[in-house]
């Protein structure tokens, strides 16, 4: 193995790495589970932010656990958010307090507690666009939305509202239309890199034991009568396929839950719509704000959020049916987002502002309405037939709690006596510490010799497991580099993605452990050979293999692209299916 992997290969499972190794004995162990005695306690489906939670819920009261995940680590919904943790102030407006307060009490939770280095607040402009009745009606509002967060015992984690007047609403906001509001008011909710999360989440429950496995698909059940007692998985590296038993499973593959509920049964099914919402990355500087903006229309909210070096806009809440691994942006979407924006901006966006669009779906309880910004964004958990337990709906600020109560529902069918649930105290990996790490920025810049505002990114990223980051460097000094139309990057951060992180292809990293794939203009073209190289080495890439990786991403790029460029829904998806996931060289 080269010296670029030499010195991130120190595998230690007690760190959580999921590295190439670790897939390896934990694809042996899954295989292990059909001996007499062997089988797991609990086999989580789907390796989303639910089925992350679960798996480190179960593991975290004593169980044995395994968890599977057909793509990657936060393929599919859990990385195309609003990278929001928030109560969801437009839910107050329908009454639905128990929801708003406990997402709020998760909110506190995770910005002090659980993940303090991925989870940090973010300060919002509520416009005011009518006088007298408008100001005391938000305000009362937004007063029991910070009030509610006080409710659970924990403090809230984020500063009390503040109202504004038009001047100092063009203080905090210079780019606004003077005429487009007479005031505002300005609260606080926190955001997160959704996918980092995920990762994170899946790295403390393999940390404390769990055996986490990615593209491995469920392609069917195993059942014993009625009941459930493992699946039938597929190992998509190299088509083998292995049986893993196990006394409870946990199907938690949101959009995809009617699917995977179909190869088990028909009657008593939970039933989810999905609903698309988009989002455009801008640049910072094409327009000023030192803070984010929530947005009335038509349909929902609109938010405006900093992120780094740019600003995330959306989102939209559309049905959709089409292909759910791949939901496509259409034209018709970019103009409605950038539409409502520009009613704000004193300069309009425009398409050329825009240097990244991304596209996720909601998993929506189905209900009666046929809007889905009416659907509910509770979870309901199930227990169809025994041994398979079905969690769907939810928001991502809640993903907990929904862990929570899909594994309570699972250990009440076990004869054994369960502890209940710890994760409210367990801090995710990289998050004990991080204050500490964090106050010492300076001198840890020093002593690996790059710059400090190096080190706050990486802090940011990894928090108190950024040492692991710097120890790549410190073996290979060219490690330090950034990444090519990256600069934000280093490539110790590709190699610890696929040495540490579970990357197991090119768009894993550029889209998820990363993402350069929204947050640069040539989304992550001028990167990808130099990222396919260092994977390459580490995960022992033959050239044709390195070329293919290589050339899946440039085709999925050029797909996204036309896909945009379409008017609707159909063709948006047709262009962008015109790249299927890619299959290792075998």
């Amino acid at each position: 193995m080269s010296s670029v992997a030499d010195g991130s290969q120190r595998d230690d499972a007690s760190s959580g790495a999921l590295s190439p190794e670790a897939r390896a004995r934990s694809i042996e162990v899954l295989k292990g589970t059909t001996e007499p005695g062997k089988e797991l306690d609990i086999l989580i489906v789907g390796g989303g932010v639910v089925g992350a939670g679960a798996a480190l819920d179960a593991v975290t009261r004593g169980l044995s656990v395994g968890i599977v995940e057909a793509r990657d680590w936060a393929s599919g919904t859990s990385s195309r958010s609003s990278k929001l943790i928030h109560g969801g102030l437009r839910y107050l407006e329908m009454l639905d307090f128990a929801l708003v307060q406990e997402a709020l009490q998760e909110r506190g939770l995770l910005i002090q507690q659980i993940a303090p280095h991925l989870v940090r607040p973010v300060p919002f402009l509520y416009p005011l666009t009518r006088r007298f009745w408008e100001r005391p009606y938000v305000g009362a509002g937004i007063f029991l939305y910070d009030t509610l967060g006080l409710t659970s015992g924990h403090s809230r984690g984020v500063p009390m509202h503040k109202h504004l007047f038009r001047r100092g609403t063009l203080r905090a906001a210079p780019s606004l239309k003077s005429d487009a509001f007479v005031g505002s008011i300005r609260y606080y909710d926190a955001q997160v890199d959704d996918a980092r999360l995920v990762v994170n989440v899946v790295r403390t429950a393999a940390h404390y034991g769990a055996h986490a496995v990615n593209r491995m698909r469920v392609v069917s059940f195993v059942r014993e009568g009625e009941r459930v007692v493992g699946a039938k998985v597929e190992n998509q590296e190299d088509g083998s396929i292995i049986e893993v038993r196990a006394k409870q499973v946990v199907n938690a593959t949101g959009v995809w839950t009617d699917e995977t509920q179909a190869m088990v049964t028909d009657r008593g099914q939970l039933k989810v719509r999905a609903s698309k919402g988009i989002h455009l990355v801008v640049p910072r500087d094409r327009f000023q704000s030192t803070v984010g903006l929530i947005l009335r229309t038509e349909k929902s909210v609109l938010f405006v959020i900093p992120w780094g070096r740019h600003w995330i806009i959306g989102t939209t809440d559309t049905d959709w049916k089409l292909d759910k691994a791949h939901p496509a942006a259409s034209t018709k979407d970019i103009d409605y987002v950038l539409e409502h924006v520009n009613r704000v901006l004193k300069r309009p966006l425009t398409r050329e502002d825009v240097e990244g669009v991304y596209a996720g779906l909601r998993p929506l309880l189905a209900g009666e309405s046929d809007s889905t910004a009416k659907l509910s964004r509770e979870h309901v958990v199930a227990h169809p037939v025994p041994g398979l337990v079905v969690v769907a709906g939810g928001k991502f600020t809640t993903y907990r709690v929904m862990a929570k109560d899909a594994v309570d529902e699972a250990t009440r069918a076990m004869d054994e006596r369960v502890p209940s649930s710890c994760t409210d105290t367990i801090p995710l990996l990289g998050a004990e510490g991080f204050k500490a790490a964090w106050n010492r920025r300076a001198r840890t810049a020093d002593e690996a010799g790059v710059h400090v505002a190096r080190v706050e990114h990486l802090l940011n990223r990894y928090g108190s497991m950024t040492p692991e980051v710097l120890a790549i460097i410190k073996d290979n000094p060219a490690m330090a580099e950034p990444l090519p139309g990256a600069d934000d990057y280093l490539a110790a951060e590709v190699v610890y993605a696929a040495t540490h992180e579970g990357a197991r292809h090119v768009h894993d990293v550029l889209t998820r452990r990363t993402r350069i794939s929204i947050e640069s203009w040539d989304r992550g073209v001028s990167a990808v050979p130099v990222v396919a190289k260092l994977m390459g080495e580490i995960l022992g890439w033959s050239d044709a293999q390195r070329e293919s990786e290589i050339k899946h991403y440039l085709a999925r790029v050029e797909a996204e692209r036309l896909s945009q460029q379409q008017p609707d829904d159909e063709s948006a998806d047709a262009a962008r299916m015109g790249v299927d996931d890619i299959v290792p060289l075998r």
